[in-house]
């Protein structure tokens, strides 16, 4: 079976990875403990999550790759923070598609 992802634009197909991403409840958690601490250490949000350090990770990195998130070597820790310019371009996707879809429609199904 092929995927057909290549056949919508690049714009749908970012904001798609983005609802994907978010998609996990523990990459929201550490999006929102990143938003609340402005800087944290990999250690620290291992720590504050219900999830062995190496899940944590494997999330950290998911985010990363995807540009959500920086991280930074600090000596023997990484330190992470939230990729604010690519935030705003994900925020202003989401946004354009919810105001497409909170206006009045008549619709009879």
């Amino acid at each position: 079976m092929h995927a057909k992802t290549a056949e919508f634009s690049p714009e749908l197909q970012e904001l798609a990875q983005a609802a994907k991403l978010l998609s996990h409840p523990a990459r929201i958690a550490i999006i929102k403990l990143l938003a609340a601490k402005k800087s944290c250490i990999s250690g620290d949000i291992a720590n504050e999550l219900p999830l062995s350090r190496a899940t944590v990770c494997q999330h950290l990195q998911e985010l990363k790759n995807a540009g959500l998130i920086k991280g930074e070597i600090s000596g023997l820790n990484v330190n992470y923070c939230l990729n604010v310019e690519k935030w705003r371009s994900v925020k202003a996707q989401f946004e354009g598609l919810f105001s497409l879809t909170i206006h009045e429609i008549n619709c009879n199904c």
